[in-house]
């Protein structure tokens, strides 16, 4: 859905990244912990090839990426801030592979040493702006990292274009399985299931423009409507005149 009153973005330092904030969870409603693009009803967010470095008070986790809708249960109500990752770029940063984290919220001190974490974590706790000094960690984080894999970049930016996966494969250089295994270090899944998610992104971002559902079906790639309504539902557990009403 596009953000509403509770939930912010802003730019953010870190190139291709994305700062938000979001208020708990039943306050003033709206989206989920996570900041994803698309929660339909109040926490649900859906999937995006993203992958998040998320604070709230007392906590520092990692939104791994979604294959499914993801629900926030009652520890993961916020308030939050957060920065959201473009894909392929955050495994470098945390050091872990992406599909290590598929469908997963963990605490960041799972993946690095708890008395950093620990230090990091009141240090934002007592920032009067925890949403900036959560930007400035991811930052931190950058300027340590690996520099981010061109051919990744490439990769993203080809499927979320809407080419195909053979296609993206021949424009890098990278057989199938070449493809297939980088994609799982860097997306947390295969390039097909990453394109997939890109088209419903596309596909939502259409229809929310006022696009009739059969001619977004078609400018997304789909084989028609139904096609289309059912790749949402398998993907964001509820039909699409949900995810629009909302």
């Amino acid at each position: 859905m596009e953000p509403s009153a509770s939930y912010q973005e802003r730019a953010c330092r870190l190139p291709g990244a994305v700062l938000w904030t979001k208020p708990a969870l039943g306050r003033t409603g709206g989206r989920a912990s996570a900041g994803r693009t698309g929660a339909a009803r109040a926490g649900l967010v859906l999937p995006d090839g993203c992958m998040d470095l998320l604070w709230t008070e007392g906590r520092l986790l990692v939104a791994g990426p979604d294959t499914r809708a993801f629900h926030p249960g009652p520890g993961l109500r916020g308030p939050w801030a957060g920065v959201r990752f473009r894909p392929g770029a955050a495994p470098a940063l945390l050091g872990v592979p992406a599909h290590e984290l598929r469908d997963r919220r963990v605490e960041l001190a799972d993946l690095r040493p708890a008395a950093e974490v620990r230090r990091l974590t009141e240090g934002i706790d007592a920032a009067p702006d925890p949403a900036a000094a959560l930007e400035a960690l991811a930052l931190r984080l950058a300027a340590d990292a690996q520099p981010e894999d061109p051919l990744i970049r490439a990769v993203a930016a080809s499927l979320a274009a809407g080419r195909s996966v053979a296609a993206t494969a021949e424009t890098v250089g990278l057989g199938a399985r070449q493809l297939h295994r980088r994609s799982l270090a860097a997306f947390g899944y295969g390039p097909k299931t990453l394109a997939r998610i890109l088209r419903l992104q596309r596909a939502l971002a259409l229809a929310r423009s006022g696009v009739p559902q059969a001619e977004t079906a078609t400018r997304t790639g789909y084989a028609d409507q139904a096609h289309l309504a059912r790749d949402v539902r398998e993907l964001a557990g509820l039909p699409l005149t949900a995810l629009l009403s909302s």
